[in-house]
């Protein structure tokens, strides 16, 4: 029918006509949309096949009938991840244990692989950073794949990210859950209190050395702490997850713990890996 002819006149006949054209235009937007959609969402379980080789536990180990030993042959105690020449793991300070036993056979471990082929491997502290919650394991056996380390001067608020580690520890077994967020703010570690009664001496101490922090929206427990913080698309670690260190500070008028998950910034990991002759893994050029 051409435009004009049969039409009646309450109805839109230039819509009619104009439909094809306006169909194209809307299946053209609609399959942008999806290409967009699978870029934003279809890179990321690539990106966790590549992360997750990485991802370790750390806690402590000791031969399972160790007569006079008091606890379970495992303990663990936090997330890490392989950085440098894969015999190296960072993870958060707070989780390595003050006491070992080392009268009855019980060394600083991490757990790498996964599931049934998971395994136990010696660890040792190579250095430390309390003040950034920062320690830097070597390790025993094989090097794990390593992680690249980021520039954390492109991290911006409202940037997708990811974490993988143990959120509940290995209580379902060796198997690195993760969990995708935004970067929600930059913030400093803590922020002066409103009155005396806030002022706690770990308070106080921070407040003379504060520096910023990640705050994100995704949910994470006290396993998660040490977990790797990296871009979804390149998985290039962006900060270090913390679930304890920075609360004690930064929520320290709250009467129970906010849901909110923090991050320390990937550049103190740089300097923890420099100051003792190490070197991370590069980053990945990016047009």
């Amino acid at each position: 029918m051409r435009v004009g002819e049969n039409c009646h006149p309450l109805s839109n006949c230039d819509a009619v006509a104009a439909s094809p054209a306006r169909l194209a235009v809307v299946a053209i937007l609609v399959m942008f949309a999806a290409l967009f959609a699978a870029g934003s969402y279809g890179a990321l379980p690539d990106t966790i096949d590549q992360v997750r080789p990485a991802v370790v536990g750390v806690g402590t180990a000791r031969p399972v009938r160790q007569p006079g030993a008091k606890g379970p042959p495992v303990r663990f105690l936090g997330t890490g991840f392989a950085v440098g020449d894969g015999t190296l793991v960072v993870s958060n300070h707070h989780v390595i244990p003050t006491q070992v036993d080392r009268e009855h056979g019980e060394s600083l471990a991490v757990f790498s692989g996964r599931g049934e082929e998971g395994e136990a491997r010696v660890a040792r502290v190579v250095a430390t950073d309390p003040e950034h919650d920062l320690v830097l394991l070597a390790i025993s056996g094989d090097p794990l794949p390593a992680l690249a380390l980021g520039e954390d001067r492109e991290v911006r608020e409202g940037q997708s990210v990811a974490f993988t580690g143990y959120p509940i520890g290995t209580v379902l077994g060796l198997y690195p859950v993760t969990h995708r967020g935004i970067v929600s703010a930059i913030t400093p570690t803590v922020i002066p209190a409103l009155s005396s009664s806030g002022l706690s001496a770990a308070r106080m101490q921070r407040l003379r050395s504060p520096f910023n922090i990640y705050q994100l929206d995704a949910t994470a427990y006290p396993g998660n702490s040490g977990s790797p913080v990296y871009d979804v698309d390149t998985g290039e670690v962006l900060g270090v997850l913390n679930s304890v260190f920075i609360k004690e500070s930064k929520e320290t008028l709250l009467e129970r713990p906010s849901g909110i998950s923090y991050a320390i910034p990937v550049r103190y990991v740089r300097h923890l890996l420099s100051q003792n002759g190490k070197a991370g893994k590069p980053a990945s050029n990016r047009n």
